[in-house]
């Protein structure tokens, strides 16, 4: 159906009275119809809110958290179910709950609600056959009355089993909200995943426990026996404190509204006998879970279910090494805890669509799962989000109220670059030109912004000497490098609020202004490619006068070394004295790294392919803080917003389940297995290491499935290499070979 035309059902509201400032009991709204025939039965529906609908008491489709994430006031998904199988010849009846969700729950780290509505409302129609048989009218019934008496995705779900015979109907409102704001559903459903079954223990202060073994993101769903009027509490948190106690310290931010932190609590009232329960609109970021109840637990169940995107698992990487092994699946199970519909920094605190996490991680993520009708749905989002100044916002959809401070926080270098950076990533590999056409726009609106930042540079206005000082960035609020792990936050934001971050934002400006030169010409806008190629040489021209003296970089930071080897802002006689300074800064600092939230993704490569792979190979190993294996050796199951979120003491701070600095993990796929996919051009060009003796990698990639495996054998390195398409294949130390799709050995002398 035409989704913003062929509606003849019209949006209705079921709370006659509603006080915005309180929480509400979920509606439940129903309607019997009439089927002459069965047959080609589909029902279009969405609403404000969250929903879930039932027809003849059998549930449709299988869609969590629907109509899903949005910026609901311009963009509103409508799902379209094929329910021929729920429906019988004759009377039938349709029943949804509809809850708070996104449109007008707590949101982010702020704890605003209310951002897109104060209503909740359903919109609905039914077709058998070609024939209209239902719509959402005046004529349906809602009531309050349900089991659902309290939901927020934040806080929780209070459910009360004994009101499941729900009483007290009542009529409902038509609202005249329109229809311009619809969407057809084009990216996938958020479904349940895997299951954990919970192992129960007592913890040291007494306190019952739950352990499922995993951090990821959904919710806890329990069977048991009780008495009607017993309650069990239900609390999750990601870990343990010192002590080994249940705690939420780590991810709370306190009392930031009227309701508290952020609980992730379910209350449940048993009814008699069995109960056995599922949240509606709720999803958590938890591996534990604190029960509080007087039902007696010997026989209870308890299991948490993974809930995330319906991405097909695309990547698969194992070596010589376990804990190696250990990260890479940290990195793949905090992308799926944070892919919840658009990609989030965390299921916890934030839960919020940051821009810079996805221009940081999607080069990775293509390798791990098919992400891209989620990152196309996303950047669907920030080009709503996008200022009429082409200034992106930081945060898409949006999760927290306008105010001064987040417009000035907005248009970060690295994180408002995503409007490039993740089409780009996209397009390199799956090779569809659509990902560079919708956003194209987009990019062009916020590199002119850019340009516009530039000319109001600080050091043009106090020398005015160097004509290409106008294309330097000092300007505007930036996060910089950001979450270095020897600069405290504090101090990393006082220095920019004071000298800005002219090496970040004017080495974006480039990378920015250069991938936009190739994608222009991609899509055979030639003058636009010839403009952009010209600005990305003037900025290198400027960022070279201005951070390159007498051929070196002169730093003591490692991230002002990887970002012009990765974004070919050094000449080629360059690049080699950036690269063994880099390699001597890792090595003083005893083979830790030193870089943030930018860089990080890239150190390793930058290393390995300009003469240093054995210290990027002692960086992955690195097991002591900071270090990506030291949260592994720390117990960690997904990967950790700071290096040290477990301190050696056992005290412990920040998000468990960020995805950023899992991007290591690319280069797992791109560097120690060398698979390179540029828009359909595959090169393979592994880099071995007697460090973790063999490793293999394989991806069913958007042309096929491609393998490459490599492996020590006493005085013979032997590789294995298969490609669905033709490739060139660089073995170190051998000529290179272009070859059609198959399978090739090679054996090499040690």
């Amino acid at each position: 159906m035409n989704v913003k035309k062929d509606w003849q059902g019209r949006w209705i509201n079921p709370e006659l009275a509603h006080d915005a400032q309180t929480k509400e009991p979920a509606s439940y709204l129903r309607r019997t119809f009439t089927v002459r025939e069965v047959k080609d039965a589909t029902l279009a529906i969405t609403c404000h809110g969250l929903y879930v609908a039932w027809i003849n008491g059998k549930r449709v489709g299988n869609f969590v958290l629907a109509p899903g994430s949005d910026n609901y006031k311009a963009r509103l998904q409508v799902q379209e179910y094929d329910v021929t199988d729920l429906l019988v010849p004759g009377e039938n009846e349709i029943l949804v709950c509809l809850g708070d969700g996104w449109y007008r729950g707590h949101n982010g780290i702020d704890g605003h609600f209310n951002l897109h509505g104060t209503d909740i409302a359903l919109l609905c129609q039914l077709e058998v056959g070609g024939e209209i048989v239902l719509v959402s009218d005046d004529r349906w019934e809602a009531s309050q009355e349900g089991p659902v008496r309290e939901n927020d995705m934040e806080l929780g779900e209070f459910y009360d089993a004994r009101r499941e015979g729900i009483s007290m109907w009542h009529g409902v409102k038509e609202e005249d909200f329109g229809f311009d704001q619809l969407v057809p559903t084009e990216s996938v459903p958020v479904t349940e995943h895997e299951h954990f079954e919970g192992k129960v223990f007592t913890a040291p202060n007494g306190e019952t426990v739950v352990d499922f073994g995993q951090n990821l993101s959904g919710y806890t769903t329990f069977a048991l026996q009780a008495k009607a009027g017993q309650m069990i509490t239900i609390w999750h948190g990601e870990t343990l404190d010192e002590n080994g106690n249940f705690t939420q310290k780590n991810y709370d931010p306190g009392a930031r509204n009227k309701f508290g932190g952020i609980p992730q609590k379910i209350t449940y009232i048993c009814k008699e006998g069995e109960n056995v329960y599922t949240p509606s609109f709720v999803s958590f970021g938890f591996r534990y879970a604190k029960v509080e109840t007087d039902v007696d637990l010997t026989d209870a169940k308890f299991t948490s279910v993974a809930v995330y995107s319906d991405m097909a698992e695309v990547g698969a990487f194992s070596c010589g090494n376990a804990d190696v092994n250990q990260l890479f699946r940290n990195a793949v199970w905090s992308m799926k805890s944070n892919y919840c519909d658009v990609p989030t920094d965390c299921p916890t605190r934030e839960r919020a669509g940051w821009t810079g996490d996805a221009g940081a991680f999607t080069p990775t993520a293509v390798y791990l799962m098919d992400c891209y009708p989620v990152m196309r749905k996303w950047l669907a989002n920030c080009r709503i989000s996008q200022n009429k100044d082409g200034i992106v916002a930081n945060i898409s959809p949006i999760n927290t109220k306008d105010s001064p401070v987040t417009k000035m926080l907005n248009g970060s270098a690295g994180w408002a670059d995503a409007a490039i950076l993740v089409p780009w990533a996209l397009y390199q590999a799956y090779g569809k030109k659509e990902i560079l056409e919708e956003n194209y726009d987009m990019m062009k609106r916020w590199l002119a912004f850019c340009e516009k930042r530039a000319k109001k540079s600080r050091i043009t206005n106090v020398t005015k000497r160097d004509p290409h000082q106008k294309f330097i960035i000092d300007t505007g609020f930036h996060w910089g490098e950001w979450l270095e792990p020897d600069i405290p936050s504090g101090d990393a934001l006082r220095q920019i609020m004071t000298k800005g971050a002219p090496e970040v934002a004017t080495a974006y400006f480039f990378r920015s202004a250069s991938l936009l030169g190739r994608i222009a010409e991609i899509l055979g806008h030639y003058e636009d490619a010839k403009k952009y190629e010209d600005l990305a040489e003037n900025i290198k021209a400027a960022y070279r006068n201005l951070f390159v003296k007498d051929g070196r970089i002169h730093s003591d930071r490692q991230c002002e070394y990887v970002r012009p080897l990765a974004f070919g802002l050094l000449e080629k006689d360059e690049e080699r004295q950036a690269a063994d300074d880099l390699a001597e800064l890792v090595k003083k600092n005893g083979y830790h790294l030193n870089t943030g939230f930018l860089s990080t993704p890239d150190l390793c490569r930058v290393l390995a392919e300009n003469g240093h792979a054995d210290v990027a190979y002692k960086l992955l190993l690195q097991d002591t803080c900071p270090g990506w294996l030291y949260a592994v050796k720390k117990g960690a199951t997904t990967i950790w917003e700071t290096w040290d979120g477990i301190r050696e003491d056992g005290t412990i701070h920040d998000s468990f389940n960020h995805y950023s600095y899992g991007a290591i993990v690319g280069w797992l796929f791109n560097g120690v297995c060398g698979i390179k996919l540029s828009a359909g051009e595959l090169r393979i060009a592994p880099c071995p290491s007697e460090e973790l003796g063999h490793a293999k990698a394989v991806w069913q990639s958007p042309v096929g499935e491609i393998v490459s495996s490599w492996k020590y054998e006493e005085e013979e390195l032997v590789y294995e290499i298969t490609v669905p398409v033709a490739a060139r294949i660089e073995i170190p130390g051998q000529e290179f070979c272009e070859v059609e799709a198959g399978t090739y050995h090679w054996v090499v002398e040690r």
